[in-house]
């Protein structure tokens, strides 16, 4: 885009309108490019309180904005005030750097954290400082009230991205669980001496942290996994569950060849685990039956005990299990029988949550909707600067970005496909462009 000559409070305002017309997938892009001149920088991150799902964005450089995390951001936040931008050496993207951040609070706001990594290690003018503040203090606000609007298709991806991060966290968190139980059970045991205990042990936590370490990479690298590897993964855990007690374990696996979602297999061998464990501590049980089954686009999974068949639904709740398949629209039963022992029956939905389809034109933002009218007019750039009072610079940046977005290759295509989308199209916005 344009440089944009901060002294003239007409381009300023231009500038900050700009960004104020941008959809929130783009506003950090558009706030770099805004910000490009003031402040030339390699990256640039954001972490705001009020998107629950995805708090941290990054962009510029991919190798810096990659490695920013939210636990960077959150130890700068402690050290920046509201409205007071903060400039010095600080760890972010892995490593100590220049930073300059400022912090914001919108009314009815959590807040949110600016942070710029720029190109020049030395201190930027205090007009300079000042002027990211108020940049960063009008953005704020556009996203607070874009978050408030909470667009249908937004929720949606936000949900799928909620359900890779629970599913990564949980994973982890059973895998902690599971290495923490087995490390105990022959400290626990009479039957080892205390040689044995120990050696028996360490081995359980060397093998658990080669585990733990690459549990996080193993859950990203894919979002499906065969039924027959998330189960043998599944039996791997349990049998370390159950290696130093008397409990025999049974171990049903699936008959028919199945891929399952990434983040039912984790809530089928949670539910597994979780179940085991409650199985485990109410005492009188020698055998623990597991069986997963595909039937009817659902598995289903079952751990059943010879125990004394008292457990309750409600002790389930203690390791979050119902939760936990009530989020991916699951079911949980629970079968006990006095002296007959216990049967849990989880049944996992295997359809993957769907992205609702929308218009073309949504994909626009209010400025480019203009933009695209001019377009369908046959005006050229100087004609749409004059009629909406921006530079051709910018109309281009407009033009560029509407290309992208409808998927086509000249202006013509634009305005061609804006016409026949307004003949039919019910988004109000689209009824403007004719």
């Amino acid at each position: 885009m344009a440089a944009v000559d901060w002294t003239d409070p007409t381009e300023a305002v231009g500038a900050v309108l700009d960004i104020l017309r941008t959809p929130l997938a783009e506003v950090l892009q558009r706030l770099s490019d805004v910000l490009s001149e003031l402040v030339p920088h390699h990256g640039i991150a954001m972490l705001t309180g009020d998107c629950f799902q995805s708090p941290l964005r990054s962009h510029g450089d991919p190798v810096l904005a990659e490695a920013v995390t939210s636990v960077e951001m959150t130890r700068l936040a402690d050290i920046v005030d509201i409205g007071r931008p903060w400039f010095g050496s600080a760890a972010i993207a892995g490593c100590v750097q220049p930073v300059l951040a400022a912090a914001s609070k919108p009314t009815n706001s959590a807040g949110g954290l600016l942070a710029i990594i720029p190109v020049d290690s030395a201190d930027p003018a205090d007009r300079v400082i000042k002027l990211v503040q108020h940049v960063w203090d009008a953005t704020n606000v556009h996203i607070v009230d874009l978050l408030a609007e909470a667009e249908p298709v937004y929720l949606a991806e936000q949900r799928v991205a909620a359900s890779e991060r629970a599913k990564v966290i949980a994973e982890l968190s059973d895998t902690h669980s599971v290495a923490l139980t087995s490390i105990l059970g022959p400290l626990r045991s009479r039957s080892l001496d205390d040689a044995t205990a120990r050696h028996a042990a360490t081995e359980l936590a060397v093998s658990a942290l080669l585990e733990s370490r690459t549990a996080s990479d193993r859950d990203r690298a894919g979002s499906e996994e065969s039924i027959t590897e998330a189960f043998a993964r599944l039996a791997n855990k349990l049998n370390l569950l159950t290696h130093h007690t008397d409990v025999a374990l049974e171990l049903v696996a699936p008959a028919q060849a199945a891929t399952l979602p990434a983040d039912i297999a984790h809530a089928a061998r949670a539910t597994v685990r979780g179940t085991a464990l409650i199985m485990l501590e109410q005492g009188g049980v020698s055998r623990i039956r597991v069986v997963w089954q595909t039937q009817n686009n659902q598995l289903r999974v079952t751990v059943r005990d010879d125990g004394p068949g008292t457990l309750a639904r409600d002790a389930l709740a203690v390791h979050r299990l119902t939760d936990r398949i009530t989020s991916l629209n699951g079911t949980l039963e629970v079968d006990a029988v006095p002296g007959w022992g216990t049967a849990v029956t989880a049944f996992l939905p295997l359809a993957a949550p769907d992205v609702p389809d929308t218009h073309p034109l949504t994909a626009l933002n209010p400025r480019e909707l203009d933009v695209l009218q001019e377009l369908t007019r046959g005006h050229r750039n100087r004609q749409i600067a004059e009629h909406l009072h921006i530079s051709e610079h910018t109309v281009k940046f407009h033009v560029a970005n509407i290309l992208n977005k409808l998927d086509v290759s000249s202006r013509g295509e634009a305005a061609a496909l804006a016409r026949d989308l307004a003949q039919i199209s019910t988004v109000p916005d689209a009824a403007g462009i004719m």
